[in-house]
């Protein structure tokens, strides 16, 4: 038996004053079920580059969503078996 679905993750990103906000949410039959979150901030003794801000506080929402995903397995595998579960990162 062959399944196929499709997800999808929108990314939000928010900067004001020199710090970086991002918003990762992944979408799954249509609905939210999971987010992430990242920051950045510039550093005052470095240049204010506003690309890099975005990249570092998208990765590390990308990263935060990886994380909160596999925790949601691990949650879903112990309702199933009844058995605590530790999924390695």
């Amino acid at each position: 038996m062959r399944t196929e679905e499709h997800w999808s993750v929108e990314l939000f990103l928010d900067e004001e004053d020199g710090q970086t906000r991002a918003e990762a949410r992944l979408i799954a039959r249509d609905a939210e079920r999971v987010r992430g979150h990242g920051r950045a901030r510039c550093n005052p003794a470095d240049w204010d580059v506003p690309e890099i801000g975005a990249e570092l506080a998208a990765s590390r929402a990308l990263s935060d969503l990886a994380h909160r995903l596999l925790d949601l397995a691990a949650t879903d595998i112990e309702a199933v078996t009844h058995e605590h579960v530790r999924l390695s990162r």
